[in-house]
This record gives C-alpha cells, sequence and structure tokens, in this order.
C-alpha cells in the first residue's frame, strides 16, 4: 500500500496549486500556505466598480503535450477561453500589426477564475507568511510563521514562491540553498487604467520595444469581462529596476505618458487608475531544473523560475516536484 504522506506546500500560485492538485489526486493529505489572502500569485486581478483588471500574467500559452491535456480539462470547466486580441509592436518610430498567430488563453471571467478552480478541494490557509522551516529530529517539519506559530507536523514540505522568498526557507538543506540564492528575479510595475469612453484605437494588444512599457493590454478585450473601457501597462525590468522606490502617483504619470506615446494618441483623465508594484515579476536568465529536491530530508522546491518563467512552466515545476516527492519512499 502506498505510503501517505502530510504534506505542506508554501505558495498558492500556480506551481503550488500544480504540485497540491497532484498531489491530492494521488491520496496525500497536502495543506497550502500563502501569504495573500487567496490563491493565484501573479495570476492576480483586482475587482473594481469598472471593471474587474488583469494585474499579473495578462495570458498563457500551451506547448507542453502534458499541459495542454490539462488546458482542455480547464476550457471545459469554462475556467480558462482563448483570447484574440489584434496585435501589434511598438518600435522605434512605428506602431505595426504584429504577425504573430500565437494562440493565448485567459481566466474567464478573470484571470483569477484558473487559480479558484484548481483550488477547488484543496486546504488554504491564506494570511500566513512562513518565515522559517524547523527540521524536527522525526525527521516531520514544522512551519513558523510571522507571529511565531508553528504548523505541523509535515511529513513533506514543497516550497513554491519566488526564487528570493524560498532561499531563507531552506537553511536546512545547502545545496537548495545555495541554487535558489543563485536565481535573480527581476521587478515589474503594472498600471491599470479605465476610461469614461473607449479609447480611439484599433490596439488591444501591444508588444512595446522602446521606452519603459513592455506590454499594453486592453484588459476588457479579454473574454468575459464587463464594465469600461480599461487597459493593463506593465513596464520593462530595467525600468521598474530604476523606479522600485519611485512614488505611485509618478510611476503613474510617466507611464501614462508612455501610453500615449506607444499608441500615437491623446489619453484622457482615466476614471480610475492603480500602480501595483511586482518585487518578482519575472526570472533573470532561464533554468532548466524543472523542480529542485532534498529528498532525504522531504524538502522539495517549484516555480516558474526552475523552468525559465511563464505560467505553463509554472505548472510542469509543480508537477515534477509532486512527482519526485511521490517517486521517494
Amino acid at each position: 500500500m502506498t505510503q501517505i504522506f502530510k504534506i505542506a506546500i508554501i505558495g498558492a500560485g500556480m506551481a503550488g496549486l500544480s504540485a497540491a492538485s497532484a498531489l491530492t489526486q494521488a491520496g496525500h493529505n497536502v495543506v497550502l500556505f500563502d501569504k495573500s489572502r487567496g490563491s493565484g500569485g501573479r495570476m492576480s486581478t483586482k475587482r473594481t466598480e469598472s471593471g474587474d483588471l488583469d494585474m499579473g500574467a495578462q495570458y498563457f500559452t500551451a506547448r507542453d503535450n502534458h499541459f495542454r491535456n490539462a488546458l482542455q480539462t480547464w476550457i471545459a470547466n469554462g475556467w480558462v477561453t482563448e483570447w484574440t486580441p489584434r496585435l501589434f509592436i511598438r518600435n522605434e518610430g512605428e506602431l505595426v500589426e504584429s504577425p504573430d498567430d500565437q494562440q493565448r488563453y485567459v481566466g474567464s471571467p478573470r484571470m483569477t477564475s484558473l487559480s479558484r478552480g484548481l483550488l477547488e478541494g484543496l486546504e488554504l490557509v491564506g494570511q500566513t507568511r512562513i518565515q522559517s522551516l524547523e527540521h524536527n529530529d522525526d525527521n516531520s517539519w514544522g512551519l513558523k510563521d510571522e507571529t511565531g506559530t508553528v504548523h505541523g507536523p509535515f511529513d513533506r514540505v514543497v516550497v513554491a514562491t519566488p526564487a528570493p522568498q524560498a532561499v531563507p526557507l531552506l537553511a536546512a538543506s545547502g545545496h537548495l540553498e545555495q541554487a535558489t540564492a543563485q536565481v535573480e528575479m527581476q521587478p515589474g510595475w503594472t498600471l491599470a487604467l479605465a476610461f469614461a469612453e473607449p479609447l480611439d484605437t484599433a490596439v488591444e494588444a501591444c508588444f512595446v520595444r522602446v521606452g519603459a512599457l513592455d506590454w499594453i493590454s486592453r484588459n476588457s478585450s479579454k473574454p468575459g469581462r464587463q464594465g469600461l473601457d480599461t487597459w493593463v501597462l506593465q513596464s520593462n525590468p530595467r525600468w521598474a529596476m530604476g523606479n522600485l522606490d519611485t512614488d505611485k502617483a509618478e510611476v503613474s504619470r510617466q507611464l501614462l505618458a508612455e501610453f500615449a506615446d506607444a499608441l500615437s494618441i491623446n489619453i484622457p483623465v482615466p476614471v480610475y487608475q492603480h500602480a501595483h508594484r511586482w518585487l518578482y515579476a519575472r526570472s533573470e536568465g532561464a533554468c532548466n531544473w524543472g523542480a529542485l529536491a532534498a529528498p532525504e530530508k522531504g524538502l522539495y522546491v517549484c516555480g516558474d523560475w526552475c523552468l525559465g518563467g511563464r505560467l505553463e512552466n509554472a505548472w510542469l515545476s509543480g508537477q515534477q516536484a509532486a512527482q519526485t516527492l511521490m517517486e521517494r519512499k
């Protein structure tokens, strides 16, 4: 008979949810912990009177066959749908329509619909920031949060947070700690906007190759979105690094100006705007680890940064961490 473990997963983003789903389906007892109230991590949506605004991941693609199979289930469940925006590229001095025909998918009716769907049937302890792991003499684990409360014991622990947040949790395994510490993650600023009247442009999505911006999305063009004409702007990492401590009002002013310049239109005063700083928006450089493990200690690590970024890779990393854990007797 297969041994049943009590497993803690720290981080309820896509990697953590993926690992949790696989381990739960195999019969293990899984508890997710996250510093936020809910799940999703960078699959973040801000709900406002102007509409639901996707603040983190804007869309995802599907290349791996295992991921595509999971995607078909999510589509059938109504959590995900295809998004086919009119896509442009803003280069130096010109705005041109993109020939890119890549299939893109979004949560429906908001990006968090996918994470909430994946969370169904799982146990989540939210608003709990785990600060350290305690490895007990019997090889079990205790999870100590910022209030000093210790959760557990657990037989196994999966750390599914951004690399810089994972490092202090991996002190019990020198090689995991050292490998994770090598990973650098880049920041980003996101500015969400809503306008009383639709902007006069054919653009629904745009890759920006000049200035402070990296991406422009007509958020309201995504399937299932309701409300006003809403937009999401995302900065490039270089600009974000130089403006980590810039006041949100100034960030909004600068990115609005960049928005107008990128689309070559006059931008009216938005009826709603919200700026959000992501300290760990994306990984710098590409790792091909899949997931990391110290099986002798019952400690595992996963995340999109283990496979070079992208939401699909976060899911694959979580699957690999779960499989590696289950292969260890």
